[in-house]
């Protein structure tokens, strides 16, 4: 099959491999891009993972918190100037608080705004007419523990509680809640600059898991060593990669001396009883979403020509 400039782009994007090592590697695949990355690292030639999604959108996230509970919201707009807003801004605080009530995106989307007899939905709509961009709310999450606390991180703030990337992180424990809730914002400030895969190793998909070991047992055999130790180097490969994308076993970003789980339990000398990390959220914006990239100098000569 034929492969198109823009599908070598878009893999050197994703790998950091040259131009030629892409184009075989999709020449290989028949333009798959994910088998084409795997590929190449099977090669040795990238050692990046196939990213979830590219970084596309603009728009902010915003996070609120109350006790014992916090949630998190993702609105889009067409540009960064937008989300500099203050009208945008607070249009996003407010959902974020509606979200502390309702939590799922279709619960907050059709309950009241703040101070309005209209929905969220209706809110945004009157709001694309006086900025005059399209503004969309994407998504949000909320997270509530029993006993003990959940605390929020927000990354590249442009105000409070509003930025480019926002964390939540839950604990639960029976002890001191201002403590947990210290903790819980540092194992926050871990996730977004780490971005585990799972909070626990069995949480990880496991056609994840057989399709690391697929890769490493392609790496090993390459040196020609015996099939009893290339089973050696494939568990060890496997274990280096929990260390790395699994939330408990990762260094921690404030102490990499010790793993995150090894931080909670020291933690929990300042909580005051045993504690337990039972779920985290990391929202980066425009994750996933797909902007069509523009080419300023062909649009200048377009409009020259009409």
């Amino acid at each position: 099959m034929s492969i198109s400039a823009a599908q070598v782009k878009e893999l050197r994007d994703l790998t950091g491999a040259g131009m030629m090592d892409c184009k075989a590697a999709l020449n290989e695949t028949n333009g798959n891009m994910e088998e084409a990355v795997d590929w190449l690292r099977k090669k040795g030639i990238s050692k990046a993972d196939k990213k979830a999604g590219r970084t596309a959108a603009e728009g902010l996230i915003g996070v609120d918190a109350g006790v014992r509970e916090a949630a998190i919201v993702e609105v889009n707009s067409e540009t960064d100037f937008v989300a500099r807003n203050e009208q945008f801004q607070e249009l996003v605080r407010n959902i974020a608080k509606v979200a502390l009530a309702y939590g799922t995106t279709e619960a907050v989307a059709a309950a009241k705004y703040p101070g309005s007899d209209k929905s969220v939905t209706e809110v945004i709509k009157d709001a694309v007419g006086t900025i005059g961009e399209n503004i969309s709310f994407r998504r949000s999450a909320k997270l509530t523990v029993p006993h003990g606390a959940v605390a929020t991180y927000v990354h590249n703030s442009v105000a409070d509680n509003l930025g480019k990337l926002g964390v939540l992180v839950a604990i639960e424990t029976t002890g001191n809640e201002h403590a947990a809730n210290a903790f819980a914002r540092q194992v926050a400030m871990h996730v977004a600059a780490t971005n585990p895969l799972a909070l626990t190793a069995e949480q990880i998909d496991p056609a994840a898991v057989e399709r690391e070991k697929a890769i490493f047992s392609d790496q090993a055999r390459q040196s020609g060593k015996p099939e009893a130790i290339i089973e050696k180097m494939v568990e060890g490969r496997l274990r280096k990669f929990y260390e790395e994308v699994v939330l408990l076993k990762q260094a921690f970003v404030l102490n990499p001396d010790i793993t995150v789980e090894k931080a909670l339990k020291d933690a929990e000398k300042e909580i005051g009883a045993p504690a337990k990390i039972t779920v985290y959220l990391r929202f980066a914006l425009g994750e996933g979403i797909e902007k069509e990239a523009t080419d300023f100098a062909a649009e200048v000569a377009a409009a020259v020509k009409k």
